[in-house]
């Protein structure tokens, strides 16, 4: 489906009115998400993407908001937006922990935030299961193997700051690859829990999931066994020095 724009002061009219206020909302409510949307000096959405809702094109839905394109002045953006019947009261909770995995380089830059929206760096790319079944011809396997690297240093500084994503046993969804891999989608994300973002994420891309089993065409896997045992061993002890052994279990140590 082609793209197209459509300024915000023409959200709150049908069609676009369901995204702005999905899945159902009152004109009360779509009278206030526009004039908040202008508050952040956003002023126009436009629809593309993978995933089609009520038939408009978005980049994509989840349990807490929908995601679709927009422009801060000049900037492409990606506008979340927080869903109707979302059981979260707010964005800015969301938007905070976003903001924390920045101060270490992790996730799309966090831009601003309201009560029904976030405003973040677009992350232009492929969701990491698309981009793995694409690689084709020689270096597919280092070029796999710096992407994985990189997702699990990232997933290790965030191990490191305590913050948990919450997701990452469905890496598929959680991370984008375009100039580099990116981890997106904070909203289940928690600094109360204990972390387990090496291991959720070594896992989903290693054993015993969709992109494992495309991921074993392109290198070879160790045993279930040794990857458990190094998995289990960090997940006791977070230190860099059994990090630095999952990696090397995987095969990425050198990547």
């Amino acid at each position: 489906m082609d793209s197209f724009s459509v300024p915000v002061s023409k959200l709150g009219q049908e069609p676009y009115s369901h995204i702005l206020g999905y899945p159902k909302a009152t004109k009360r409510d779509l009278v206030r998400r526009v004039v908040e949307l202008k508050k952040l000096g956003i002023r126009n959405v436009t629809f593309e993407g993978p995933t089609i809702l009520n038939n408009i094109p978005v980049l994509g839905k989840g349990y807490v908001g929908v995601v679709v394109l927009s422009r801060q002045g000049k900037k492409l953006m990606a506008l979340k937006i927080r869903r109707i019947d979302s059981s979260r009261e707010d964005m800015r909770s969301e938007a905070k922990l976003l903001k924390i995995a920045n101060q270490v380089n992790v996730g799309p830059r966090a831009v601003k935030s309201s009560k029904n929206f976030i405003v973040m760096e677009y992350m232009e790319g492929k969701k990491i299961i698309d981009w793995v079944r694409e690689l084709k011809g020689r270096g597919r396997a280092g070029k796999f193997r710096a992407v994985a690297r990189k997702v699990l240093e990232d997933c290790y500084t965030l191990d490191r700051i305590h913050l948990d994503h919450g997701e990452l046993s469905y890496i598929h969804k959680h991370v984008i690859v375009g100039k580099s891999p990116c981890i997106i989608d904070f909203e289940s994300s928690s600094l109360d829990r204990r972390t387990s973002n090496v291991t959720s994420a070594a896992q989903s891309i290693f054993i015993g999931s969709g992109l494992s089993n495309i991921v074993k065409k392109i290198i070879k896997i160790p045993s279930t066994k040794r990857m458990i045992e190094a998995l289990k061993k960090y997940k006791h002890d977070q230190t860099r020095e059994n990090f630095d052994n999952v990696l090397k279990v995987l095969g990425l140590d050198k990547a």
